[in-house]
């Protein structure tokens, strides 16, 4: 079939085989330019590999470490009509690379909040890996099932305390204009707590410990954002950051409970990025939207592969890493540098609808929000005809 985006406000409903692949093939040549991660990890677990920053951890584990890694997504899977969801051909390309380069990879594809799947994985682990050495837990789902009480959780996008309006860019009108979104209830902050905080990560920490399956002195870390004045209303003092907050409680208890392995659990905050998630939270397109176009201008944007690259490097494997003095580890200094942030304020109050190509990085944002689905690369040929039907060979269950 030929394949052609398929844009529905802000989420692309298809995904093209050859771009996933090219996509993937970018984050590899990166890291393998860079040389080896010394004193990298060898037994790798992500949980939430197959996009965005889980996909650039599996590729910097794999191939700047050399690791086994045993990946876990939610994807939907390819019929001779549809396509298969952008991380299931994410996956088959990193597979098909993976196996090129003779590294162990196996996948699972199904509901990581599941204890069943917690099962399977240390199962394959246990049979296949040998002792886990790094965890990466990179979720993002909306919802959650409770795996002791079966009650299922929504997560909202709300501020805290009271109602919030700024400016936006609605990229479905390709607009400026005004969102004004609700102050969350008591409920609705509980339950983004228990979507989008650390239950889940400490859930599986504990089972993998008590299955005897984590190796001695192995990490395992978090990913958030914590941003500054402009993103806080609806992202830091809002139900994502309470839910964020949540993460540094985990960090601690699983840190408390690895104690006899010296073991140890981190949070890492990362720079603003287009990702699916991102893209659905109010303000969120117009900030990244200036953020590019000021850290261009400034030769410091990096992406999701450049930013977890630099997190194994200069964090995870660090004999000095980049801590804040909560013990976090810290990726996003560049983006939320005093000058930076002034020149992003600065085009916040200028920006109209007349004026985003030449005020903000719209083509940039947008370019990039078409990458996450293999679309916008000058060198694929969207109107070839491809088959949607990529197999994953190394999936188990």
């Amino acid at each position: 079939m030929v394949i052609q985006p398929k844009i529905r406000g802000f989420i692309c409903t298809n995904a093209h085989p050859v771009g996933c692949a090219e996509h993937v093939k970018e984050q590899i040549e990166y890291v393998k330019a860079l040389g080896p991660v010394a004193n990298g990890p060898k037994n790798v677990l992500v949980i939430g590999s197959s996009t965005g920053y889980g996909l650039a951890s599996r590729i910097t584990a794999a191939f700047g470490s050399a690791a086994k890694t045993l990946g876990i997504f939610f994807e939907k899977e390819p019929t001779e009509n549809k396509t298969a969801s952008a991380g299931w051909y994410n996956t088959a390309a990193f597979e098909q690379a993976a196996n090129a380069a003779g590294l162990w990879n196996k996948h699972l594809n199904g509901d990581a909040f599941t204890d069943e799947l917690k099962s399977q994985a240390i199962d394959i682990i246990s049979k296949e890996m040998g002792k886990i050495d790094l965890v990466v837990y990179s979720l993002a789902a909306p919802r959650r099932k409770d795996p002791v009480s079966g009650e299922v959780f929504s997560s909202v996008l709300k501020p805290i305390g009271q109602s919030y309006t700024a400016r936006t860019l609605n990229t479905s009108k390709r607009e400026i204009e005004e969102v004004s979104v609700e102050p969350a209830n008591d409920d609705e902050i509980y339950q983004t707590v228990k979507v989008m905080g650390g239950e889940d990560w400490e859930r599986w920490l504990d089972q993998l410990n008590a299955a005897g399956v984590l190796a001695d002195n192995c990490q395992t870390v978090a990913y958030t954002y914590i941003g500054k004045e402009l993103t806080w209303p609806i992202y830091g003092k809002a139900t994502i950051g309470k839910a964020k907050e949540d993460l540094d409680r985990a960090a601690s208890a699983i840190t408390d409970k690895l104690s006899a392995k010296k073991g140890k659990a981190y949070v890492a905050s990362l720079k603003a990025l287009v990702t699916q998630a991102s893209s659905a939270i109010p303000i969120m397109p117009l900030y990244i939207s200036l953020l590019y176009r000021v850290m261009k201008e400034e030769g410091t944007h990096e992406g999701c592969i450049e930013q977890i690259n630099g997190l194994f490097r200069q964090g995870l494997y660090s004999d000095a890493p980049l801590m804040d003095d909560a013990g976090r580890l810290r990726m996003d200094g560049k983006e939320l540098s005093e000058h930076i942030q002034q020149a992003v304020k600065d085009l916040w109050g200028q920006v109209t609808t007349d004026t985003i190509d030449t005020l903000t990085d719209y083509k940039g944002y947008h370019n990039e929000f078409l990458r996450l689905f293999g679309f916008g690369y000058n060198h694929v040929d969207y109107d070839a005809d491809v088959s949607p039907m990529v197999p994953l060979h190394n999936i188990a269950g």
